[in-house]
């Protein structure tokens, strides 16, 4: 595969540059932290975005979307990223749909997909439980109650929980913590009694949630795919939404070296720019070196899940482990090399590493895919 964008890709990315620049920018971001927003984001911009199709850019067109594919989605995600834009793409359109286009049946399809692509529907996907993320260890049980389920438990970090319609919620049917087996996927309405979701504003200023689980009764007809095999499509759909972080995460780390290096040539010292000091340059040069190779590793890994490549988690985890070593050079970088300026709220450079430090962890930093891909080759 060719790592270059098509034209139409090319057009979805200008389009979606200057949309999020106009629209959903790092100075939107910073008002929605000063006014203390109870959503985090604003809905009209996330209908417009919808209109644009992107709230069903990873929805086949069968299924009412427009079928652009991942990597369109992950264009989207790189220029939210350079942006920080706040909105409920990931949870939503990247995380949710990629659950529910391998487990969803027609009917859970048809009564999902319309509000989602119409950007009426917010769903939270809850997988962790703990400080680190470990799909495997889930502990929250479903018991089987005549023909439906009684979950008990709680999950932690889930993004957009507070705002979400639906949640889809992964289960212990049977096992024990640390088995892939014994794993179900549930659909659970954000209004079910004995549902508690509590609003939790990360250090980013972006929003997540702590729920928990008190006798929540379900019918069979929330079940997602199977009982018991709910891993193998929850980590499909996880590597697509690893490699969608990755994609914000380059932008992330994109828009902080080029303020970075704007800076470098406009702040003067001893009477020289200095971006003109060879110590600097080799930084800045490391660093550019970084952004292109974590480039090439996303939009391989975003090519090869529109292509169906088996690999998929070798690729999901070379992209998040990548881009996160990556962003967080480029985000200590930013801030030291703006100096005492970078340290200050006034300025914005801090919100990309605040952004940067999130992003990392979500769904596994640095280490968790390295010792993953480590595992995953057999070593």
């Amino acid at each position: 595969m060719a790592l270059v964008l098509t034209e139409e890709q090319t057009m979805l990315k200008d389009a979606a540059k200057a949309f999020l620049a106009d629209r959903a920018p790092v100075a939107e971001l910073r008002r929605l932290r000063d006014t203390n927003d109870a959503t985090g984001y604003v809905p009209e911009v996330w209908k417009d975005m919808a209109e644009m199709g992107w709230a069903g850019i990873a929805v086949s067109e069968d299924n009412g979307g427009i079928g652009f594919g991942y990597v369109g989605a992950g264009i989207v995600a790189e220029e939210m990223g350079r942006n920080l834009s706040a909105s409920p793409f990931m949870s939503t359109a990247v995380m949710a749909v990629s659950v529910l286009s391998g487990t969803a049946n027609a009917a859970q399809g048809e009564d999902l997909f319309p509000g989602i692509v119409e950007g009426n529907l917010v769903l939270a996907l809850a997988v962790d439980e703990g400080h680190l993320h470990s799909p495997e260890q889930t502990a929250l049980e479903a018991k089987a109650d005549g023909d439906g389920f009684v979950l008990n438990g709680s999950k932690s970090f889930v993004v957009d929980g507070h705002v979400a319609d639906k949640f889809i919620v992964v289960g212990r049917t049977s096992g024990a913590p640390g088995d892939t087996d014994g794993l179900t996927l549930f659909l659970v309405d954000a209004n079910a009694t004995g549902l508690l979701c509590e609003r939790v504003i990360n250090m980013d200023h972006h929003n997540s949630s702590n729920v928990s689980f008190d006798n929540v009764k379900l019918g069979k007809e929330a079940v997602l795919g199977h009982v018991d095999g709910g891993f193998a499509p929850l980590n499909h759909a996880l590597d697509k939404a690893r490699i969608c972080l990755a994609a914000e995460m380059l932008g992330v780390a994109e828009e902080a070296f080029e303020r970075t290096v704007e800076y470098l040539k406009e702040r003067k010292q001893f009477g020289a720019p200095i971006g003109s000091y060879q110590a600097l340059q080799h930084r800045a040069a490391h660093l550019y070196s970084d952004i292109e190779l974590t480039r090439s590793a996303v939009l391989t890994a975003l090519q090869s899940i529109d292509a169906g490549a088996e690999d998929l988690s070798l690729l999901a985890s070379i992209a998040k482990a990548k881009a996160s070593s990556t962003v967080n050079t480029a985000a200590l970088e930013a801030v030291q090399m703006h100096g005492g300026m970078g340290m200050t709220d006034e300025f914005d450079i801090g919100f990309f590493l605040k952004r940067s430090r999130v992003l990392q962890e979500l769904l596994g930093d640095h280490r968790y895919h390295a010792d993953r891909y480590a595992r995953l080759r057999g070593f």
